[in-house]
């Protein structure tokens, strides 16, 4: 029994490396690439086979880079490729109105497969840990790097995270609506010059 992945994960990882080159975490001068180390990851201790830490790598390549779907699915299988479509909120440009795109992709999470909402899931949780960390030392400015502002980024993960206690439950899921409840507790009284411990 391997200890580890195998080469479709090596490939994945070169892949987002290099197809994320020059991209940024919002607000930041944080490498992109991290934050797809840090879902593949979440991923892996959930639980997560190859393909779908491998999609985990993946997750944006659809929604922010030139790669297809089909490119995706030769060169790392259907699976693979499936489960960054089924992730993936928008796949034209310009991308739909933000509140339609949200909205949709929420309905979406709730029929979706396993895999897609495990690697979501994943996603939406660094993300709101990013949030959370940037707010305790920022304060609500953080919220004027997304579309939605505070209400919409706020109504959009609370949502995610009750779709995912309702359809697969489990400890991911808890840790998103935990980390997402310690978001709006914190947001309703911080301001630009707060630091929270």
């Amino acid at each position: 029994m391997s200890s580890g992945y195998g080469i479709k994960f090596e490939k994945a990882l070169l892949f987002a490396n290099r197809v994320h080159a020059g991209q940024w975490r919002k607000g930041t001068r944080i490498p992109y690439i991290t934050h797809l180390l840090a879902v593949a990851a979440i991923v892996g201790e959930h639980g997560g086979n190859e393909d779908e830490v491998a999609a985990a790598l993946l997750h944006d390549t659809i929604e922010d880079t030139p790669t297809t779907r089909e490119d995706l699915a030769v060169r790392f299988g259907e699976d693979v490729a499936s489960i960054v479509a089924g992730c993936s909120d928008a796949d034209t440009i310009p991308k739909p109105p933000w509140r339609e795109r949200k909205e949709s992709h929420i309905e979406r999470m709730r029929h979706a497969s396993r895999s897609v909402r495990l690697v979501s899931a994943a996603d939406k949780l660094h993300n709101a840990r990013s949030i959370l960390t940037d707010l305790r030392t920022c304060g609500e400015v953080v919220f004027r790097r997304f579309h939605g502002g505070r209400e919409g980024t706020l109504w959009y993960y609370r949502t995610l995270a009750r779709v995912f206690e309702e359809t697969d439950g489990g400890p991911l899921a808890d840790e998103l609506a935990r980390v997402v409840q310690d978001i709006e507790a914190l947001s309703k009284g911080s301001h630009p010059t707060r630091s929270t411990p």
